[in-house]
Parts: C-alpha cells; structure tokens; sequence
C-alpha cells in the first residue's frame, strides 16, 4: 500500500468514525467500504476492520453510558446468542468469491438502513425485547458479524427499532456495547489474522479515536442530522455494488 492511499484511508476513517459515531455505530462497515474502494485485499479487510471497530466502540459506548443511554442487563439475551457466533463466524474464513458479495450485502443493507431512517425520530424507551426472540436474532447476527468483519450493529439497530423493542437513542448505545462485545469475539475467533495488519494501522487508529469522540459526543445529545445518514448511504451503496459486481 502506497503512502498517498494509507493517508487516503485515514481521512475515510476519520469521517466514518465520527458519522457512525453520532448514531451509536463503530464503523465497520464504512471501514471495509473504503479500503474495498482502495483495492485493499480482503484478508486485510477484516483484522483491520475489526480492531478499529473495537476502540471505537468502546469510545461510543462509555460515552452514550455516560449519558445513561446503556443498559447492560436489556442487552444480555442478544450478547448470549451474538458473543459465541461472532467467535464461530471469527474462525471461519470464506473464499474471495464468496467474501466479497457478502460483505457487498452487508453494506447495501447498511445503506437501506441510514435512508430508511433518514428523517424517522420517536420517543426513547429503554430496550425490552423478549429473551427468546433477542438470543435467537443475537446468534444470527453475531455470526454475520464474525463472518463479515463488522460488529453487527447495522443489524441490530434496525430491528429494535423496527421491533418496537427499544427508542432511537437506547438503541443506539445498546448497538454501541453489542458492537464492542461482538467485535472483540470475532477478532479472538481469528486472532491470528491480526498479522496481517497494514503497518498504518496505528496511523488509523489515531484518526478514528479522533472521528469516534466526535461523533458520539454529538450524536448522545441529540438526534444525526437527516443529510448525515442519507451521506452515509449513498457512499454504502456505491461501495456495495462495488463489491458484488466488480472485480
């Protein structure tokens, strides 16, 4: 990788991590959009993504805790079913041609996602799924999460507002710390890809630790503009065609 495209990445980065950061999100997905832009191979992708999911997970979640938006005992039947899936979809490694459409699905869901709810704001409750239905739709998309690099947070946000299960600014932390639990699993699943981490990584990491204080320092006060998840779909949506229709 040259110079110009790891700083390149880094700018990405930087603004990734704070949209996603104003809407309870680590990244992920818009981390593997652009190094998929950049050409950057897809056993890069996922370590990579990963561990720079995992700090700013944990940058978003302390600060939406702060501002009582995390309830860790409503999140524990989704962490029982995601936690030992994402290591399970860690360990696996899928070929090239299986990989990239699926991470291109991931994405295009992702994009359906920030328009679907563009303009959309309702109360906040906290989250009151029913055990059944949050261990079974926390295995599925822990796995998901593993198999694909992300935290599964674009999954998760979606369904408990679509459930009824949780409000706007709750989901957003529960998705928060579900991203951060989910993230570590699947890197210890694979613990031996981290290897293979582009020597700029540390230069990514300083970018969104900076992206991912921003963000969520705005986006635990008061709802994402509409133009923010509308920006954020668009550039999934490029990426995830992408992904599945060209080499």
């Amino acid at each position: 990788m040259t110079e110009p495209q790891a700083l390149l990445l880094a700018a990405l980065f930087l603004v990734a991590a704070a949209l996603y950061g104003s809407v309870g999100h680590a990244g992920a997905s818009a981390y593997l959009a652009a190094m998929a832009l950049v050409g950057v191979a897809p056993a890069v992708m996922r370590p990579t993504a990963l561990v720079l999911n995992i700090l700013v997970a944990s940058i978003v979640t302390l600060r939406f805790a702060r501002a009582g938006y995390v309830r860790p005992l409503s999140l524990l039947p989704f962490l029982a079913g995601s936690v030992p899936a994402a290591f399970l979809g860690g360990a696996l490694t899928l070929p090239t041609t299986v990989y990239r459409p699926l991470v291109g699905v991931v994405l295009l869901v992702a994009a359906a996602r920030f328009g679907w709810t563009a303009a959309r704001a309702g109360e906040d409750f906290p989250p009151r799924a029913p055990w059944p239905g949050a261990v079974a739709s926390g295995a599925g998309i822990g796995l998901l999460a593993g198999l694909t690099g992300t935290g599964g947070g674009i999954f998760l946000t979606p369904l408990l507002l679509a459930a009824g299960w949780a409000g706007t600014r709750f989901a957003a932390g529960a998705s928060a710390a579900f991203i951060l639990a989910n993230s570590i699993s699947g890197l210890a699943g694979n613990v031996a890809s981290v290897g293979s981490l582009p020597a700029a990584t540390p230069l990514w990491l300083g970018a969104v630790a900076v992206g991912g204080a921003f963000g969520s320092q705005l986006g635990s006060r008061r709802m994402p503009a509409p133009w923010i998840r509308r920006a954020l779909a668009a550039v999934l949506l490029v990426a995830g065609l992408k992904l599945i229709f060209l080499p």
